[in-house]
């Protein structure tokens, strides 16, 4: 009996599907709330960075930084399980959904959202983390190939 190709079984289609269903529902709260999501924390946040900086922790770690990392990681679990759900294939399509479902976001929290706004920097963080976890999935993919290829016989 041959082992799943590339580590996708026939049970994992339905459980990535459910898993990208709740990121996206959860997303949606994220994205769509009327005010950031941040905004109760930005005070605590920028008080901690005043406090690394006086320990040596270099100027360039800011908030800005903070908040790209924050978009970079919201956007990974995208990337990662709608590769993960795609045949390999087409799991490049992944990060190219990502960009486009930032760009629709970030545009209609510009038009229809008014405590909120959108930037081209949040499309390129949440596209650069959807491209993340897309490449995290070809790397694991190859790894799963390499693992299940016999082994050469002297």
């Amino acid at each position: 009996m041959q082992p799943p190709q590339h580590g996708q079984g026939p049970r994992q289609k339905p459980l990535l599907a459910l898993a990208l269903l709740a990121y996206g529902v959860i997303l949606a709260f994220i994205v769509f709330w009327p005010r950031p999501v941040d905004r109760n924390l930005s005070g605590e946040l920028s008080r901690l960075l005043d406090l690394l900086h006086s320990a040596g922790v270099p100027a360039w770690i800011n908030y800005e930084l903070v908040e790209f990392s924050a978009n970079v990681v919201l956007f990974l679990p995208a990337g990662l399980l709608l590769a993960a759900w795609l045949s390999p294939r087409w799991a490049w399509l992944a990060a190219v959904a990502g960009v486009c479902c930032s760009a629709a976001i970030e545009t209609g929290q510009a038009l229809l959202i008014a405590g909120r706004y959108g930037t081209a920097q949040d499309v390129i963080a949440n596209g650069l983390g959807a491209a993340l976890g897309t490449v995290m999935v070809y790397l694991w993919r190859a790894g799963a190939s390499r693992r299940a290829e016999p082994a050469p016989s002297p």
